[in-house]
């Protein structure tokens, strides 16, 4: 496993800010490919009321992005849209790593929980 030199951590916020915040337990429903996209592939998540597509970057740091499917992430999912590559992402997935230089994982809840279930 690689050691890294852990970051200084941020400037506090407050409360409030982190309310603001909307994450959600969603299960990957599908993992498609953008063709044009070195990067990116796109998510059709289920929140449980509501299915979105998300992009994100997997396709470097995954073989196979589509090992995903039907596994459980936390996702950001009150975030403005966002237009990528032609598509549309309407959140973002939670994962841990890339920000340090390795590879990334799933940030994941430790047993399956309703899709849409929120962390605080």
């Amino acid at each position: 496993m690689k050691t890294i030199e852990p970051a200084p951590v941020k400037a506090a916020i407050s409360h409030e800010v982190l309310e603001q915040i909307d994450v959600r337990v969603g299960t990957i429903v599908t993992v498609e490919d953008i063709p044009k996209s070195k990067k990116l592939v796109k998510l059709i998540v289920d929140f449980g009321d509501h299915r979105r597509s998300i992009l994100a970057g997997l396709k470097q740091e995954r073989d196979d992005p589509k090992e995903l499917e039907l596994r459980q992430a936390l996702f950001v999912v009150n975030l403005e849209p966002r237009q990528m590559m032609g598509e549309t992402s309407e959140g973002m997935l939670f994962d841990i790593g890339f920000a340090d230089g390795i590879v990334p994982v799933l940030a994941v809840p430790e047993k399956h929980v309703p899709n849409g279930a929120r962390t605080c």
